[in-house]
């Protein structure tokens, strides 16, 4: 049989929606029609995407894998069939905290000169590839490693690592800090898009206590609030400052690189030009 976008649009609804029912109805179709579109694509894969054992409905590992593939197909195809952006493409840039650090202005501005018949759009989105892998940009700018099927990368940058502490931390009145200093914290972690783990510290020397949080924003009011500190790149010292929370270099924690990655298939037509020019906005800072 023959996969059609249907297919792929009735599984990104079962997905989104957990539910066949609900999945039914944003589609407009009946249940059965898309119990019956489900499995049709299952057949063709030859793997079972929904688990259906459960009164809950959740996907399998197969299903979380195809997920990412299906929507980064759809948004291709939309993409692709948009009138709008046949005439005048953006380059949609994706970014899950602190974009390109202090550059960002830099390359926003310099695109604008050389390329204004490509707007060049930046959109945080709170994902560990900023939207990259489902599609939902063109390119992203990323810290830390990048092992996402399909994407190539360039590193651009390292960026030194800070820690972040309430302000009124007894530990912020110090000029810089160690890992070792932060070892008795409790650390807020950002588990969507960021990068910091425990495996940062050594082994055996690593913090007990950890506060997760989903984006950035929770990240700063979080540590604002006292609830621990947080470990991020010099970046987020420049470019999120918070009333509440005081940043300190930390020099013997490793340094963070920052990379520019974009698909590998289907690449936007001014990916190249994107690479060439952050590549030399990088250099020139060097």
């Amino acid at each position: 049989m023959s996969i059609e976008l249907r297919h792929l649009r009735c599984f990104l609804a079962i997905a989104e929606e957990a539910s066949l029912t609900r999945a039914a109805a944003r589609l407009h179709l009946t249940q059965p029609a898309v119990s019956r579109t489900l499995a049709a694509l299952e057949h063709h894969l030859g793997a079972r995407l929904v688990d259906r054992s459960t009164h809950h409905l959740a996907l399998t590992a197969e299903g979380r894998a195809f997920q990412d593939r299906a929507a980064a197909a759809l948004a291709a195809f939309d993409a692709a069939v948009d009138p709008d952006r046949l005439r005048h493409r953006p380059l949609r840039l994706g970014h899950a905290w602190s974009a390109f650090g202090p550059y960002t202005t830099p390359l926003l501005r310099r695109w604008q000169r050389a390329h204004p018949e490509t707007p060049l759009e930046l959109l945080r989105i709170d994902d560990r590839t900023a939207g990259l892998a489902r599609g939902e940009v063109d390119a992203a700018l990323l810290r830390g490693p990048v092992d996402a099927p399909g994407l190539v990368t360039e590193e651009l940058a390292t960026e030194h690592r800070v820690a972040a502490l309430p302000a009124d931390h007894p530990l912020a009145d110090r000029p810089r800090l160690t890992l070792g200093d932060l070892a008795a914290e409790t650390v807020v972690l950002n588990t969507v898009s960021g990068t910091t783990t425990l495996a940062l510290w050594p082994a055996g020397a690593r913090p007990a206590a950890t506060l997760t949080v989903a984006n950035t924003d929770d990240w700063l009011t979080a540590i604002a609030a006292g609830r621990g500190i947080g470990v991020s790149s010099a970046s987020t010292a420049a470019l999120h400052p918070h009333p509440g929370v005081t940043y300190r270099p930390l020099p013997d924690a490793p340094a963070l690189p920052l990379v520019l990655a974009w698909r590998d298939a289907f690449p936007h037509p001014a990916t190249g030009e994107l690479v060439t020019m952050a590549r030399e906005i990088a250099r020139e800072a060097e």
